[in-house]
Parts: C-alpha cells; structure tokens; sequence
C-alpha cells in the first residue's frame, strides 16, 4: 500500500443553477482542480464520477461520467460511475485513492456533481425515495409510523411553536400570499406527473399508501432525523436550544466561506422560530435543497515530489468505506463502527484531530455524529456544542465550511466537498475560518436509509504536510 496525497482540490459555490447543466458545472470544478495540480487532462489515469439524480431527473442513466466528461477532452480513459446515495462523492474518493494505493495507477481523479433544484419540486423530493429499498417500500410505509410522534411530542411542538410565535411572525406579514389560479393549475400539473412516474415504479395503491410519508416540503429522511433526536432527548436530556446553537454556529461559519450556499448568520433564536419541519427540527436545522459540483486530483508521493507538488500536497492517512447492517436502535452505529477502523488505520484517535466536517443534513445529524466519532462522551453532543468547543477557536471546530445546513447539500457533490473544506484548512488557506495549527482533520459522510443507520458511510483521515 503506498502514501497517497491529494494534489489537486476545488469546489464550485453551492447554490441554485437552474440555466446550467451538469456537464456545465462539471467543467466548472473538473478543469481548475485539473490545473490547481499543476497538471494536465491527459495526466488523469483514471477517473470516478459521483451523482445520484441526473438519470431521475433528465433520464441520463449508465454513463453519465463519459457522458459529462468527453466534452472536455476527458475520455479514453477508465471512468466509473458511482451511486451512493448522498455519501457517492467520498465514494468516488475512496476509489480514486484505492486506485493510487495499490500501485495500479499513479494519478486519478474524483468528481461530484449534483443538480437538485427543479421546476417541480415534488419531484425532488420524490427522487429521494431512491436513498431507501425501493422494491420494499411498501413495507417501509408500514413501519414509517415508528418514526412519528407520539401525543407528549406533539403537546411539546405546540409549547414550543407558540414560545417562539413572536419572534417567528417579527417584520412579516399575516397575510398568506394567495397562489394564482394558474399557479394552482401547474401545482396540480407537477403533482400528477410525479404521480404517474411513480406508479409506473411501485404501483398505485403503493403510491397513495405513500401519502403520509411526504408533505410536500421535506423527504422521508427529516423524519428519521427527527425521531432519533426526540429519542436522544429523551434518553439524555439534550434540547431544542443545542439544536439551535449547532445550526446558529454553522450558519456563522458559512458566513466566512465564499463557496457555501448560504452567506449569512443566523442566532440561536431565529433557529428555534423558523418554520417547523418536524418536531424538534426547524428548517434552519436543516441542509436546503443544492446544485453543486466538487473535485479531487490525487498521486503517490513519488509523482508528487518529482513534479514539484510537496507545497500543497495533504496525505490521506485513512479512507474507510463502509455499509450499514442490520441492528437494534441502541446498539453500535456505522459511524462508530467505522471511526474506529480509521483510527486504527492512521494510527491516530479522536483526540488527535484538530477540525472535522460531518455529515450534518440536519443539527441532530452532526450532535449525534459528535459522540459517535469520539469527540465527546455519548448523550453530551448538544452540551459539547454550547460550550463552543465545535465552533471556530474551539478545541475541535466542526463543519467549519458551514456543513450541509449551510454551505449546502448537493448529493454527489457533498462528500468531495467536505474534503475540500479540511485539506483547505490543513493547507492554512482557509482565511477567516482558518483552524490556527490544523494537522489532521475527519470527513465523516453518509448516505441513504437501510433499518437504523446509513446505508453506505466514509470515514476520510487527512493529515497537513506542507505547512
């Protein structure tokens, strides 16, 4: 196995391009990563391409890599196209420094690229179905109910929907803006297309069973998020208000990050008056909807000092892929499971990393992930957080890019990017969000549903060697 480095990093800013294609933001991130390492395309070896939707949403299935690729001059050699959910962009990482690792190539390359927004948006979120077992999802809907909340839950989300009424109704209106009759006539219209797509799937009486699973606004996985924070309250006591304080602290750090999709702060209490998503979750606890694209050129470090790279060259110590299983809710979770294979792997523990960035699609999300990678003791994730000790200054800063609340969260693009943000950091480049004496950093980043975890995760350990 050899040392392999990543010579080349770039990601586009996060946001909303509805007059670009993907091939257009591939360009956007492929080509500069390609030249940040000093490099040329024909010096690419082999390459793997990250996205989940393109196929759902404009039919670009089995070769969407070659596909995007070839327009710049990318093509002839190897390029594998990868699935995993939201943790496809750390997917196609993990084999671009396979590739290097085991001798067979000496220069590869990882891009992710995902385009979410669209005209309708029930079809977005209908898309996210294929993050769970599709063919089971009748049984899926059955069992959905375990994820719903009780009558203690719901007389709590009333208390706290009208303790913060106040602050959510400042500086707006009373008036709900009425839609147009044309407005309701193509709601209606986008509603019925998705709904004939997916009878075509799973069938129809699947389909209006399906009902109570969306409404409209957020997919399945809010839910989930949200069970398992009312579990963790109950079980440890932790709070609406720590929710609050990890979304306020990445809202912050975004601000001080040009690539994220958001730019602009957010306190504690406009958090826990924003919109209910789903009891505890507000939707500024919650990673928004994203177009984005991401990318990685990496060597061995023989090719990185022959052409002169050692200046901005960060190691890869550790690259652990990893699936879910089947479990109880209480027993070990995949994050845990594999943190401690990476650890293993780079010779290091928790107290070793100075800066992590975790998969946090929502504030329970990076609480949870916290305590499962070791950063604090299990049940003290929101504690942990309202000390500060996760914020920029802290004893271990996370999500200094934003995370996915903020910077944003474009599937196939989101892992690349969060090794983007720590080998951006491990250089010192980092500017006002800079992580004074970074050495090693964590990227941990999931995707799907299966049961009670993440489908597919990755665990990336990466270590500065050129400060």
């Amino acid at each position: 196995m050899r040392d392999v480095y990543i010579v080349g990093i770039h990601t586009i800013k996060f946001g909303r391009y509805l007059d670009k294609s993907i091939k257009d933001l591939t360009a956007e991130t492929a080509l500069p990563c390609i030249e940040e390492a000093g490099l040329d395309k024909k010096d690419i070896q082999a390459l793997w391409f990250a996205n989940s939707g393109w196929g759902y949403s404009k039919g670009q299935d089995s070769i969407r890599g070659q596909v995007a690729l070839r327009p710049l001059g990318i093509e002839a050699i190897p390029i594998t196209n990868v699935e995993n959910a939201c943790a496809g962009g750390s997917t196609a990482f993990h084999h671009a420094w396979l590739g290097v690792t085991s001798g067979l190539y000496d220069i590869t390359m990882a891009v992710g690229v995902e385009k979410l927004h669209h005209p309708n948006k029930f079809a977005v979120f209908a898309g996210f179905l294929g993050g769970l077992d599709i063919e089971n999802i009748a049984t899926i809907i059955a069992d959905i109910s375990v994820y719903g909340m009780n009558d203690e839950d719901k007389r709590q989300m009333r208390e706290h929907i009208k303790k913060y009424a106040h602050l959510a109704n400042r500086g707006k209106s009373n008036k709900k803006k009425r839609k147009s009759i044309r407005q309701r006539i193509n709601e209606y219209k986008d509603i019925y297309r998705v709904y004939q797509r997916m009878c075509d799937y799973i069938g129809s009486d699947t389909v209006k069973k399906m009902r109570g699973l969306f409404t409209g606004d957020h997919s399945p996985f809010m839910d989930v998020y949200g069970f398992a924070a009312r579990q963790h309250m109950k079980k440890y006591g932790s709070t609406p208000e720590q929710l609050a304080a990890i979304a306020s602290k990445n809202h912050f750090h975004s601000s001080l990050n040009p690539n994220a999709q958001y730019n602009f702060t957010v306190t504690p209490e406009q958090v826990l008056a924003d919109r209910m998503v789903t009891w505890p979750l507000t939707r500024a606890m919650c990673a928004p909807i994203g177009d984005g694209a991401a990318s990685a050129v990496l060597c061995d470090e023989q090719t990185m000092k022959r052409r002169g790279l050692a200046s901005q060259a960060v190691k890869v110590r550790a690259s652990v892929l990893g699936s879910g299983r089947e479990r109880s809710f209480d027993d070990i979770d995949i994050g845990e499971r594999l943190s401690k294979i990476a650890y293993e792997k780079a010779g290091l523990g928790p107290g070793d990393v100075n800066c992590a960035e975790v998969h946090d699609a929502t504030a329970f999300g990076e609480l949870h992930q916290a305590e499962a990678l070791g950063f604090c003791p299990a049940g003290e994730g929101g504690i942990f957080a309202q000390t500060g000790a996760t914020k920029i200054g802290g004893t271990i800063p996370i999500n200094t890019s934003g995370g996915l609340e903020s910077r944003g969260h474009p599937i196939g693009a989101s892992g690349i990017a969060q090794i983007h943000e720590l080998a951006t950091q491990l250089r010192g480049k980092a500017g006002g969000r800079q992580v004074r004496g970074a050495r090693i950093a964590l990227a941990e980043n999931g995707g799907g549903a299966l049961g009670q975890e993440e489908a597919a995760m990755c665990i990336h350990i990466l270590e500065a060697t050129c400060l």
